[in-house]
């Protein structure tokens, strides 16, 4: 398990939970390519499976080497893309509207403070977004949802944040620019078809992207 080895897999299929939800076999995941036949158990003590915890790491690692995207996307769960099908599905977002407009204000807030700088750790994120605190909490999760779920933002590494490092969080249009700029060329028919080839119709990863679609119906920009 390394991290050459791991962005094979997740370019192969395109998108990959890390780990699997309940043990099922589908979504795909990180975990199941690199241990077909083995269960998670989700244990933190001196007998707990040493997997888990190497997992976790390379998901660090691979969440900031450039070559694959992470975000907290199906299900707000750790979920890595292919640049091929993150651009793609950018394209399709964008197709309707601009993906932002649609927006709730503490969201569109959120996305703006990423804009002028990304990557930051939570604890900025909730400082300058005026969202501290154990009421403003859901406002938040609610908001960075929002944002994950449309592609406008990503996880990108870690930021030592107090007594355990924090998930560092960046706009898209910021950390992948390259990236962005390439699905705004990119046909709609190509998209479509990157999107059928590693996201087949009526597949769980399918029917949560459509989902998303649904409920943020864009006019054309």
């Amino acid at each position: 398990m390394n991290i050459r080895s791991a962005i094979s897999k997740i370019n192969k299929s395109g998108v990959l939970l890390v780990f699997p939800i309940n043990n099922a076999k589908q979504p795909d995941s990180l975990w199941a390519q690199f241990f077909p036949k083995k269960k998670l158990k989700w244990e933190w003590n001196e007998d707990s499976d040493d997997k888990v915890g190497d997992m976790w790491h390379l998901m660090k690692r691979l969440s900031d080497c450039g070559k694959v995207v992470y975000s907290k996307w199906y299900q707000s769960r750790a979920t890595f893309f292919s640049l091929d099908l993150f651009s793609a599905m950018i394209k399709i977002l964008n197709s309707q509207k601009k993906a932002s407009e649609a927006l709730s204000s503490n969201a569109k807030n959120i996305l703006e403070i990423l804009e002028m700088s990304s990557p930051q750790s939570t604890k900025e994120i909730k400082k300058q977004a005026e969202l501290q605190g154990k009421l403003n909490e859901g406002t938040y999760q609610r908001a960075t949802k929002e944002l994950f779920s449309r592609l406008l933002i990503v996880a990108y590494g870690e930021v030592d944040d107090g007594a355990f490092p924090s998930l560092a969080i960046g706009a898209t249009k910021s950390l992948y620019e390259e990236l962005w700029k390439k699905a705004m060329i990119l046909s709609l028919s190509e998209a479509e078809r990157i999107l059928n080839h590693y996201m087949p119709p009526k597949s769980l990863m399918r029917r949560h992207f459509e989902k998303t679609l649904r409920t943020a119906p864009l006019k054309n920009s």
